[in-house]
């Protein structure tokens, strides 16, 4: 039976995110970006712009894992790596699992009707604007959390399914089977780095933005400092995804533990 996982894992998991960024931080920035650039492009096609980004979503999650790989092995990471989840042999499970991401968020969504009389459901669905007219009057907050709540469990499940289904050439079903027990088991230490991840990326771009507002006072300046803050921890934090799964699974072409006995 696989080991339960000290919660002080969930800090070690942080950090090696900051390590591997460390080695290669332009070229796993300029992958993500390139990234973020594709799905902007995806978004402007009719119709499937809504619902293709997040279907890809286990696709492209492949290219980051790979690049995490190929910088611990002291390879050079190049853009041309965001199209390596297309050409695995998974790629139809890997879209598979995407369409299933779909399904999950969609369903975490529509819960939400039944708090705010589906304001997030248009908020997200882009047929109102997040302002405050909006905002004001409606438990758009609440709702927020109910979605979160609902979408947890398939988290849990989505949270290895790419990698196993990549790399250890599981069945999307038995991929979402392991990746739920094995997150369910390892709990206290996914809450560390979960509150990790809330204190870094949410509230330390906050207060340096703040900071830099009351020595400058330029909003300019501000705009600046919080991209760039709160794109080297999203791209820290997808270079975490990693170390999250070899802790468990070993690392690519290794056989991993039992999960169940």
């Amino acid at each position: 039976m696989m080991e339960k996982l000290p919660a002080i894992t969930g800090w070690i998991w942080v950090k090696e995110g900051f390590a591997l960024f460390r080695k290669q931080p332009a070229e796993i920035s300029t992958l993500f970006l390139t990234y973020m650039f594709l799905m902007l492009a995806v978004g402007f096609l009719p119709l499937l712009g809504q619902v293709l980004p997040l279907v890809l979503v286990p696709v492209f999650s492949m290219a980051f894992m790979q690049a995490c790989v190929h910088i611990e092995q002291g390879k050079k990471v190049y853009p041309n790596l965001l199209l390596s989840g297309f050409r695995t042999p998974a790629l139809r499970r890997l879209l598979a699992l995407g369409v299933l991401y779909l399904i999950a968020a969609v369903i975490a969504v529509a819960s939400s009707s039944l708090v705010d009389g589906g304001v997030f459901w248009q908020v997200m669905s882009g047929e109102k604007a997040l302002d405050s007219d909006t905002i004001r009057g409606s438990h758009l907050s609440l709702a927020m959390i109910v979605s979160a709540a609902v979408y947890t469990p398939a988290a849990m499940a989505f949270w290895y399914a790419a990698p196993l289904i990549a790399w250890q050439d599981m069945s999307v079903g038995k991929a979402i089977f392991y990746s739920f027990f094995a997150v369910q088991r390892s709990g206290k230490a996914f809450l560390v780095y979960g509150l990790a991840w809330l204190l870094i990326g949410v509230m330390m771009p906050a207060v340096l933005s703040s900071l830099v507002a009351l020595l400058l006072g330029k909003a300019f300046a501000v705009v600046v400092v919080l991209l760039t803050v709160s794109l080297v921890l999203t791209v820290v934090m997808y270079c975490s995804f990693y170390p999250t799964y070899t802790r468990l699974f070993g690392r690519p072409g290794q056989v991993p533990p039992t999960l169940i006995a």
